[in-house]
């Protein structure tokens, strides 16, 4: 059994390695924020403390107990709270990284009620490092996509998926939407074509297939930054 004061002192550290995580959360505005992630790591540290220690009186000769049962329900348990900060707007889903910061943290609780300080103050370290310092990172790549709309003309019914899978090869995955609309008076189509999230690079060459179909004529393109609401399935 371990002292009053230790099992003091994992409890406050825990606390301060959660509200380290939860400040970065709380900062963006979250609703599992500071005292969300401080609740859980304190939860999750005397989820262990309570697993290791706190069946030691009932112990004996006959009786045998396995001190990571309890702290195993935590990684499972710690599940609703994040699925409760998932959340869908838009058909986009948005709450996963809280959610896993949330998980994260519970793993950081249960490290410092076993009495590992170390290895808790790393985890807590290349955490808050993943979600502040690498999402710079993240999002100078995505304003390096692009979403596209391409209108050109073609003759009538020689645009479908089959075709522009034929034409495009793999990014045909990236087409969102296809819109195909009979000219009045003409045997040709007018087509709308957007694109999702791609490199200008992937857009020009793209460009230049479609632009080899013999019936394609009159191209014209539209590009703008790619955006977080961009992400919404559309029917292609």
């Amino acid at each position: 059994m371990i002292a009053d004061w230790d099992m003091i002192l994992r409890l406050i550290v825990a606390a301060l390695l959660g509200s380290v995580v939860g400040v970065e959360r709380e900062r963006l505005l979250w609703a599992a924020g500071l005292r969300t992630h401080m609740l859980v790591c304190v939860g999750a540290c005397l989820f262990m403390i309570v697993s290791a220690y706190g069946f030691s009186t009932v112990l004996g000769p006959h009786v045998v107990l396995d001190p990571s049962r309890v702290a195993a329900q935590v990684v499972t348990g710690v599940g609703f709270l994040g699925a409760g900060s998932i959340i869908m707007r838009n058909e986009v889903v948005k709450g996963l990284t809280t959610a896993a910061s949330l998980w994260a943290v519970a793993a950081v609780g249960l490290a410092v009620g076993g009495g590992l300080y170390v290895a808790a103050s790393a985890a807590t370290a290349i955490i808050l490092i993943i979600l502040a310092g690498v999402k710079p990172l993240e999002e100078r790549w995505k304003n390096g996509r692009y979403r596209t709309e391409l209108r050109f003309t073609a003759a009538h019914g020689a645009i479908s998926l089959g075709a522009l899978e034929r034409a495009l090869g793999w990014r045909a995955e990236r087409v969102k939407q296809l819109l195909v609309q009979p000219r009045a008076g003409a045997d040709t189509d007018e087509v709308v074509l957007t694109l999702g999230r791609l490199s200008p690079r992937d857009v020009d060459e793209m460009i230049q297939s479609l632009s080899r179909m013999p019936s394609v004529s009159n191209m014209t393109e539209t590009r703008r930054p790619f955006s977080s609401d961009d992400e919404a399935p559309v029917s292609v």
